[in-house]
């Protein structure tokens, strides 16, 4: 490990999306970096593996990016040199018992027109909520996405000079169920849209806050923006990542076991390793895992000021965790519903098993309680339909994403039968809609739970996926911050702004602030949400 014997400008911890990206603009900025992480591998949830048989490749945590290609950093890395996103016609589907289904597309004819089958006033109400939802998403949502947040009475400010931001307003100010609840009547429309607004989909993810800062509900109108797939296995976006970081001279370090952040004169100046060696750092030290390693593990709650101690141990990790289950088949789903439309067997991403407000109302409950939920119902898709390089010739995957509490009483004995008894009762649900679904169907199967994912990812705290709650009491202006109480140490991790998923935000914000502190003039042109908001006022 010689690199670990010399000193750089900057030392980046985790190999994960944000390590990534973070180090690829600084390392092009002439900065001398070294990333380093615990594992051997490096992509985070950027997971892609053989786990079933030979050719069939798995996405064990992120499957789908939401509007990847569209994001900043992904352009400003020129990443469609070494990645290929695919962008699927048909986004949701959701196919019931009753031999219908209900398919969301790109096209808004097509989406109004799906719609009004089931409710000719929810498909009025869409088409009329989609147009002001297309112009606050690319004006509002997708620009503060990307930038610092502003304190929220000069947001809020800024907002209501005009018509959109004080309309995008009153939506973030209402709990979105209620939202969704009001708006559409049809109960088949209202369980899509609340997939679509939640952040996996079945679960009731970021609709139960009293309110929404970020605006998801606005989202679930936009058609412009949405969930893309990465060609060949979402581990490829690390892949690109990691190619950029190293052809800008980027150093990367993996199998490094930390043992605290070197304090000096007050200020962050490299890493001590637990085999006693010291790594220098001249200008800047950053953390991308979560926060409590981060500022406890790493740093040491002696090194916080009170207040910031307060906000540590405040600071919430999503309720739930995920069980996974992934497939390896000879034929991909094909749904009973598909009679009725035919494009719902190639939707990205199916909502399944819940009929009614009232199932998802039941399980969500479960869930809160600790108990296993008694309906079966989650989030899948047809990976290798839309992109058949994610399995051999002729052959396909799919996955099932159950919301689960972490179950930390059961013994290992009994989990391991628990695994294999709920994928059972998945399975079923599979066959309930697609008839095809059956034992020979099914080549191999593999479960990834929190159990499993915990040991391999540690910083997915108590089975948090996010690395924290997406409440409104965290987003936005509440968010953890990227600057640390300590001078030259940064955040760069879910804990901050954008939060959690594949968004690349966190760190392509820190790099702009870090650019600035250490007054380097930057490559690219940071994206700022005053600028945005401001813009708002001078167009009306």
């Amino acid at each position: 490990m010689a690199s670990l014997d010399r000193s750089y400008d900057g030392i980046i911890i985790g190999a994960g999306q944000h390590g990534l990206v973070l180090g690829s603009y600084l390392a092009k900025a002439g900065l001398k970096i070294l990333l380093v992480d615990r594992r051997l591998t490096y992509g985070g949830g950027l997971c892609t593996r053989e786990v079933t048989k030979p050719g069939f490749y798995h996405n064990l945590h992120s499957i789908n990016h939401f509007s990847i290609t569209d994001t900043p950093w992904f352009n400003d890395l020129n990443l469609a040199d070494k990645v290929s996103y695919i962008t699927p016609r048909y986004e949701f589907g959701q196919a019931h018992l009753d031999g219908t289904a209900l398919v969301l597309g790109r096209d808004l004819e097509e989406t109004v027109a799906n719609i009004a089958r089931f409710s000719k006033k929810d498909a009025q109400t869409f088409r009329e909520w989609n147009a002001l939802a297309e112009e606050i998403t690319a004006k509002i949502l997708i620009p503060e996405r990307y930038a610092e947040p502003l304190p929220q009475s000069e947001r809020e400010a800024l907002l209501s000079q005009t018509r959109i931001g004080r309309e995008f307003l009153a939506v973030t100010r209402r709990q979105p169920l209620d939202v969704v609840e009001e708006l559409f009547e049809n109960e088949h429309v209202k369980l899509l849209f609340l997939f679509k607004v939640s952040l996996f989909g079945t679960w009731l993810t970021d609709t139960l806050s009293k309110t929404s800062p970020t605006g998801s509900v606005i989202r679930a109108f936009d058609l412009q923006t949405g969930y893309q797939l990465c060609q060949g296995g979402s581990f490829n976006l690390a892949r690109g990542l990691m190619e950029t970081f190293i052809a800008a001279g980027g150093t990367f370090q993996p199998q490094v076991a930390i043992d605290r952040v070197v304090v000096e004169g007050g200020r962050a100046t490299g890493i001590a390793l637990a085999d006693g060696r010291t790594v220098r750092a001249s200008q800047f030290v950053a953390s991308t895992i979560d926060v409590h390693t981060t500022l406890e593990g790493l740093l040491g709650r002696e090194q916080l000021p009170e207040q910031f101690r307060k906000k540590l141990d405040n600071f919430k990790y999503t309720a739930w965790t995920l069980f996974g289950l992934h497939h390896a088949l000879h034929q991909s789903p094909s749904f009973a519903a598909a009679a009725f439309d035919p494009n719902v067997d190639r939707a990205l991403k199916w909502s399944l098993g819940a009929e009614t407000m009232q199932d998802l109302f039941d399980a969500h409950q479960d869930v809160q309680a600790g108990r296993v939920p008694k309906l079966v119902q989650f989030g899948s898709g047809p990976l290798s339909l839309l992109d058949p390089t994610q399995a051999p010739p002729g052959k396909h995957t799919t996955y099932a994403w159950h919301v689960m509490p972490l179950l930390e009483e059961m013994n290992d004995r009994d989990y391991e039968t628990f695994k294999e008894e709920f994928s059972d009762k998945i399975e079923e649900v599979y066959a309930r809609y697609c008839p095809n679904m059956t034992k020979d169907n099914i080549i191999g199967r593999y479960v990834y739970t929190a159990r499993e994912y915990v040991l391999e990812l540690p910083n997915m705290r108590g089975g948090d996926i996010f690395m924290g709650a997406f409440n409104a009491d965290q987003v936005m202006y509440n968010h953890f911050g990227y600057r640390t109480p300590l001078p030259n140490f940064y955040y760069a991790g879910s804990g901050a702004h954008p939060g959690g998923a594949i968004s690349g935000g966190p760190s392509y914000i820190a790099a702009g602030l870090i650019a600035r502190d250490l007054g380097l003039k930057p490559w690219w042109k940071p994206w700022d949400a005053r600028t945005a908001l401001q813009a708002l006022s001078k167009a009306a």
